[in-house]
């Protein structure tokens, strides 16, 4: 029982992402038996995460069968690492990290994700309290420097297991997907089976209202850059507080969801919109005030929203001489350097902040405390560079006194703070 392929939506070759469970492997034997897929490039990848004593079998049955297809296969063994996000986030993380090496430029990478696991999809975002996310998976997205393609969401999962049986294909299933520990798998085994039970066509409709979700989303989307746009600052990952408090709180909170996107941290929780309203924008403008989550943060200083990853400071007693030679790589995981490297006069000292320190900015004739110059959550990471006899030259490439900056324009170098790059 064959089932339809929609057309390939772009132009590129495509590299199949394989599990070795029944869904992929389907879809890889479609695949392969399209000779016009073939002649425009067919590969695949499979990534072992090592998690359970078995996976290795995994990785063997995708290798059979792209053997017996004539298909050239990637195999990528990953460790996966919690970080507080849980054991299924974190293995998702290290596989879609082996996905973008392994992708080419202008290469489409081809899951199986199908109609069932569209509509598993669209009820998880709904228990969690989504908006645009109750668009679910979408057929076609951007990811790395390629694309990502799902060719079967309108495929139900019972057509594959008929496919599968017609072909005699080999498949293993995962052990983890009979566990009711996931919500995933307490989905599919229990709720949906009770709703298709009274509403036969449950999976069908919600799969269509993922498709029309999807659609009014895009149409939003225009408006969310527009907007965005008008509170935006000159630094993307920050908004403007005066601008963004002149639009209504519905469209405040698709602002900050769309902005949160835009510098690809992790999607803000369901009820984050509302703590950002009560914890930051209706606080004092010096009360330091900051929104976490998910290994990201947000910050009010002043009449600006700011937003990023959160990083760790320096040790209070990081202290090192720099010749300015080499680059010097920090403990936060930074680098300082120079553009193009010079020898100091003399050894510089490079250091955490201590408190009360103040430098003399080029065409000032006062000191400028950095407490009044940096946020507060950028002075534990900042990087102080200061004279042996205490002056203080430089706070990272934020601050640069006068006499140093006629220094480094002496030198024709320039002083560069490169934060996650050492």
């Amino acid at each position: 029982m064959a089932f339809a392929l929609p057309p390939v939506p772009r132009d590129g070759p495509l590299l199949l992402a394989c599990s070795g469970g029944l869904d992929s492997t389907v879809l890889l034997h479609r695949l392969a038996g399209e000779p016009a897929l073939r002649a425009r490039g067919l590969r695949a990848v499979h990534v072992d995460h090592g998690l359970h004593p078995q996976s290795a079998a995994w990785a063997e049955a995708c290798a059979g069968n792209c053997r017996q297809l004539g298909i050239e296969l990637q195999v990528h063994r990953v460790t996966v690492i919690e970080s507080g996000q849980g054991l299924e986030a974190a293995a998702r993380a290290a596989r879609h990290a082996a996905f973008e090496r392994t992708l080419a430029p202008g290469e489409l990478l081809v899951t199986a994700h199908h109609r069932d696991d569209q509509a598993e999809t669209v009820l998880l975002r709904l228990l969690r309290g989504a908006g645009d996310g109750l668009a679910a998976m979408r057929p076609l997205r951007p990811f790395a420097d390629g694309w990502l393609w799902r060719p079967l969401l309108d495929v139900p999962r019972e057509a594959l297991q008929a496919y599968a049986r017609e072909h005699a294909l080999h498949w293993l299933e995962d052990p983890s997907n009979e566990s009711d520990r996931h919500d995933r798998n307490f989905l599919r085994h229990h709720v949906l089976p009770r709703l298709a039970e009274r509403w036969p066509q449950a999976g069908l409709s919600l799969a269509r209202s993922a498709h029309l979700l999807a659609q009014q989303a895009d149409l939003l989307a225009g408006e969310d850059q527009r907007r965005l746009a008008r509170v935006q600052g000159l630094d993307p990952a920050t908004l403007s507080l005066p601008a963004l408090m002149q639009e209504t709180p519905p469209w405040r909170a698709r602002l900050l969801r769309a902005w949160v996107a835009g510098l690809e941290l992790p999607p803000l929780p369901g009820d984050a919109c509302a703590s950002i309203e009560t914890e930051l924008l209706a606080s004092r403008p010096d009360a330091e005030a900051r929104f976490a989550w998910a290994g990201a943060v947000m910050h009010r200083w002043r009449d600006l929203l700011h937003a990023g990853r959160e990083r760790a400071p320096l040790p209070e007693d990081f202290t090192v001489p720099w010749s300015g030679l080499e680059p010097l790589d920090l403990p936060t995981g930074d680098q300082l350097r120079l553009e193009p490297a010079a020898a100091f006069d003399t050894p510089l000292r490079v250091h955490a902040r201590q408190g009360g320190e103040r430098l003399q900015l080029p065409g000032r004739e006062h000191h400028t405390t950095l407490k009044h110059a940096v946020p507060p959550w950028e002075r534990g990471h900042l990087p102080l560079l200061s004279h042996p006899d205490g002056t203080l030259l430089a706070a990272g490439d934020l601050l640069v006194a006068g006499s140093f900056q006629d220094w480094l324009t002496a030198h024709g170098t320039r002083l560069r703070w490169n934060v996650g790059a050492g």
